[in-house]
């Protein structure tokens, strides 16, 4: 069996999307790059997160040709690889329905950034990309696209939901609770007033402690 750790990895990380609220029914997906042979580990289309194994995870190339499977690829596969094509230093691409992002996604508006947690993660806005439909290259080349200039590691996608990339797949899992953490947050102020604003200069700073200092290093 190809990348048994990996497979492991992905499949242990999956559970985390349920557990933190980000998915329901068999909605969302994860997938891991392996650097050294490019080859990717993505879940399997249409199973529940529950009956998810290391050995049900199915392996694909960077194009998302089947390498090694008993079951068909997530949907959402040749975008995750777009993106990993695209992007050399991703690793990890989480994909999520998860409420309150989506609630931001279906009104078309990123997720402003009036915390300091989205500060230290975000080091701005998560923005919000246009509409495009699933199934082919097109979501992940409208995540890159949408990702261009900011450093948020996560995006919304016009009434859609929410694609985080990271590091590695725990990264990306990191990113997608963050985004679900803070636009409930960011929602719920909406309902009472207007958030405040932080300066951008401010957030700078912010993004530049929790990157460089934060943590123990």
């Amino acid at each position: 069996m190809l990348l048994p750790e990996l497979r492991e990895t992905v499949c242990n990380l999956h559970a985390e999307l349920p557990r933190n609220n980000l998915v329901a029914w068999t909605s969302g997906n994860l997938s891991a790059r392996d650097p050294e042979t490019n080859l990717v580990v993505i879940k399997p289309s249409g199973i529940k997160f529950e009956d998810l194994t290391p050995e049900n995870m199915v392996v694909v190339d960077i194009h998302g040709e089947l390498v090694e499977g008993d079951y068909a690829a997530s949907s959402d596969t040749l975008s995750h690889c777009y993106i990993y094509r695209e992007m050399p230093e991703v690793n990890g691409v989480v994909h999520t329905h998860s409420r309150y992002a989506t609630a931001f996604a279906v009104l078309g508006k990123g997720i402003p950034c009036v915390t300091t947690a989205m500060g230290d993660e975000f080091g701005g806005e998560i923005p919000c990309g246009g509409f495009r439909l699933i199934g082919s290259e097109a979501i992940g080349k409208l995540v890159v696209d949408t990702l261009t200039g900011h450093r948020s590691p996560s995006c919304l996608l016009q009434n859609h939901g929410v694609f985080a990339l990271g590091k590695n797949a725990e990264g990306a899992v990191k990113a997608a609770i963050m985004t679900e953490d803070n636009a409930a947050i960011v929602w719920t102020a909406m309902q009472i007033g207007t958030p405040i604003p932080i300066a951008q200069s401010e957030i700078d700073k912010l993004f530049d402690r929790y990157q460089n200092v934060y943590g123990q290093r």
